[in-house]
């Protein structure tokens, strides 16, 4: 007999991963668990796909870049419905296995360290919950080093006939993006001259809108489960979270809005 449903997905493992710690057993920490772990594999996803979308930026392939940021687009929307299901827990019921977590924490998701870096989201400090040495301190600081989505947009932009100023050809790719007037100024042109660049230009400010979205559900489902308690593994919470509101990826995508 040839390969099958299962072994192709190899569901043994897969259904034998979800192992819930509290005891008496508390009903809501499988559900837990699972939203979690089905949100790291959709941060692999987003991951691959990004691969795809820089390459396809490099190689001025227009379409390829579309097709790309449709797909990570609805993904992202996923992302946001997801924590429609996680608010159906109540904040007792969280109380309940909290203590189970014990020092894990979504700060020590490394994937989603990964996905920021790759976006642009660079800092050097969101590597610290890693230790030296550890596969993934080594992962993340090969994403610092590396250009990031926002770069990869830049190279298009050059492949589309835009000179790029110095300060973004030769930037250091290990800092977080910067708005720039002269991309911003090429951006508005494109918008303009090639709509066909301003529907990828759109869907990639879409994008940037539903991680944004996410970032504010996120704040507040935590905020709504444990209010102004400090976060697991020691996190400040939810004044932490706010923090990482309203930060674009695209900042020269937004700061042309007005000039349309």
């Amino acid at each position: 007999m040839g390969m099958n449903y299962a072994d192709y997905l190899k569901m043994d493992q897969l259904l034998d991963l979800q192992e819930p710690r509290s005891d008496p057993p508390e009903h809501d920490e499988t559900l837990f668990i699972i939203i979690h772990q089905v949100y790291e594999l959709w941060f692999k996803l987003m991951l691959h796909e990004f691969g795809r979308i820089c390459a396809c930026m490099r190689g001025r392939d227009l379409f390829g870049a579309i097709a790309g940021f449709q797909r990570v687009r609805a993904v992202m929307k996923t992302l946001v419905g997801q924590l429609d299901i996680l608010e159906t827990m109540t904040p007792m019921s969280f109380s309940g296995f909290r203590d189970r977590l014990e020092s894990a924490s979504g700060l020590q998701s490394s994937q989603f360290r990964e996905f920021e870096f790759m976006l642009g989201h660079k800092r050097s400090s969101a590597m610290e919950q890693f230790p030296e040495g550890s596969p993934q301190r080594a992962t993340l600081e090969r994403r610092l080093r590396e250009p990031s989505l926002v770069d990869a947009f830049h190279a298009f932009l050059a492949g589309e006939g835009v000179t790029l100023p110095e300060e973004v050809r030769t930037r250091d790719v290990t800092l977080p993006t910067a708005a720039n007037q002269v991309v911003q100024d090429a951006v508005l042109e494109l918008y303009l001259q090639r709509p066909e660049v301003g529907i990828l230009m759109e869907l990639m400010t879409d994008f940037d809108e539903g991680l944004q979205e996410w970032r504010y559900r996120h704040v507040k489902m935590v905020e709504r489960t444990i209010g102004n308690k400090r976060g697991t593994g020691g996190s400040l919470g939810v004044e932490f979270l706010k923090k990482t509101l309203f930060k674009p990826i695209f900042p020269d995508l937004w700061a042309v809005r007005h000039r349309f």
